[in-house]
């Protein structure tokens, strides 16, 4: 089992920035949140034990959506595997601790970081579906060679393919990314040296962003205004340095697969941003130059 991460302290603004008025709704009282706060909490990396599942599932289903996904059953993977990946918990919980003692959400998973071998468990129902979803947004929204790569990955039991999981609620900064991912790195190679089945060819990642709506920014430009928003917006930002070493990548829209309160409009002037999951696939033996890229942006 993994030594659980070392406690690192982060003030999480919330700012109504990025897509956290997406998921923003009343407090008890009726009023409104208006953002503007600023808290200081302290989060840390714990292995996935079973009193995290109901967290784990919450989080896979605001990756995942609609998708026609077993995600019960992934979660359950998730956690029988806990040598490999990390949950994100407030740092002064007892870990798996067995009491319901958690009424004031100390005990809530706030972050899931791990990796599934699409490969070597593909008889499992949830593997099976997500190798099937794969193939088939490629097709519908893939170039040729990215279509051709993803099955060609799929079929080819000697080059196993890991769906690398990197899920966390929006304004958790993405300093906790760098702590996680060099982690769940460590990990694969302790698996590794173990003869286990974590030595992958290439990695999958689904990656939510954001982008601004075509009609309204080109009413920003008649406006005069153009260039004023940001066009693109990642829930996790450290993705986009992923995006960039990536060998190949697709996208496709699941506005029409969120809730009718989770789509509105959620920047100034009643600009609306579109949800859009980006599917990249990156060579393993770049992950570890991409975490130490990662790990530089944020510190300069």
């Amino acid at each position: 089992m993994s030594t659980p991460l070392k406690k690192r302290s982060f003030e999480v603004e919330e700012s109504g920035s990025e897509d956290s008025d997406v998921y923003s709704s009343e407090n008890e009282e009726g009023e409104a949140y208006t953002g503007g706060e600023e808290i200081q909490v302290e989060f840390e990396g714990r292995n996935p034990c079973d009193t995290d599942y109901h967290g784990i599932k919450q989080l896979l289903q605001q990756l995942f959506l609609k998708a026609h996904i077993n995600l019960a059953e992934l979660t359950d993977l998730i956690i029988s595997q806990n040598f490999i990946g990390s949950v994100v918990k407030q740092g002064d919980v007892d870990d798996c601790q067995d009491d319901d003692e958690d009424d004031d959400g100390r005990d809530d998973v706030f972050g899931i970081t791990s990796v599934i071998n699409l490969t070597e468990k593909k008889d499992l129902e949830c593997i099976s579906q997500l190798r099937t979803l794969l193939v088939e947004l490629s097709t519908e929204h893939g170039t040729d060679r990215c279509n051709t790569l993803i099955r060609t990955l799929l079929d080819d039991e000697s080059k196993p393919l890991g769906l690398i999981i990197n899920e966390r609620f929006v304004n958790i900064p993405s300093q906790i990314s760098v702590p996680l991912l060099e982690s769940l790195s460590k990990e694969i190679q302790r698996a590794c040296d173990k003869k286990q089945p974590f030595d992958f060819s290439y990695y999958i990642f689904i990656c939510k962003l954001y982008k601004l709506d075509e009609k309204a920014k080109n009413k920003k430009k008649k406006k005069g205004k153009a260039g004023q928003e940001q066009e693109i917006v990642w829930s996790n930002p450290e993705e986009e340095l992923i995006d960039q070493a990536a060998d190949a990548r697709f996208e496709f829209c699941v506005k029409n697969d969120m809730d009718s309160g989770l789509s509105g409009n959620w920047l100034e002037d009643d600009i609306t941003m579109i949800p859009y999951r980006r599917v990249l696939i990156l060579a393993a033996d770049k992950l570890d130059m991409v975490i130490n890229t990662i790990k530089e942006t944020i510190e300069s």
